[in-house]
């Protein structure tokens, strides 16, 4: 099983551990950024740190006990962990888009998820955790059971909680703020959003 330093270094490696100031997905800004995409770009990477999660998530989860049926992540910057991960379950990967009506998360394309089933949701990176409690709220309408919520990152500062088991292969605190208490914002440096989501 990999370790957290070799993940971090991973990330270091592939520059992907930015510094300056940043426009988080939140909207909350932030003094440095975790561009996942820079590492998983990379398919033999990718599938290291999805087997990584999956070891991690059976080794937390007793084995994982239950039978899962799918795993579903938010796009875009969980669609390729979600797939790599998928691939190591044995189990269809699907993602949920934001509704570019009431910027929601939906499954679209003709993915489903049947009452009964057995989901696991996965992100690239955990900031303020809204895109997986949509994941989550999104299985749960469904009547389906959510098995847990698993990440190759977390970068919030204090523990999220979303109703089911975490799985993290690498905590990283970083510092963030609103817009308002920025300090970066009050020296007049301007921010840029390197994320995917649109406003």
């Amino acid at each position: 099983m990999m370790s957290e330093h070799e993940i971090k270094n991973i990330f270091k490696e592939k520059q992907a551990l930015l510094e300056g100031h940043f426009q988080l997905t939140s909207g909350r800004h932030s003094d440095s950024y975790i561009q996942c995409a820079l590492v998983l770009q990379y398919p033999d990477v990718s599938e290291r740190l999805g087997e990584a999660l999956v070891a991690r998530v059976k080794e937390e989860n007793a084995g994982v006990p239950v039978r899962l049926s799918a795993v579903c992540a938010p796009a875009i910057g969980g669609i390729i962990l979600g797939h790599v991960v998928a691939r190591a379950l044995g189990v269809r990967a699907i993602f949920a888009e934001r509704d570019p009506g009431d910027g929601m998360l939906k499954l679209r394309r003709g993915f489903e998820i049947r009452p009964g089933e057995t989901i696991l949701a996965v992100e690239d990176v955990i900031t303020t955790g809204g895109s997986l409690k949509e994941i989550v709220q999104i299985v749960q309408a469904a009547g389906a059971k959510i098995a847990g919520v698993a990440a190759v990152a977390e970068r919030s500062a204090s523990p999220i909680n979303f109703g089911t088991t975490k799985t993290v292969l690498l905590k990283l605190p970083l510092k963030d703020y609103s817009p308002q208490d920025c300090p970066l914002c009050k020296e007049g440096t301007p921010a840029v959003k390197p994320g995917s989501r649109i406003k």
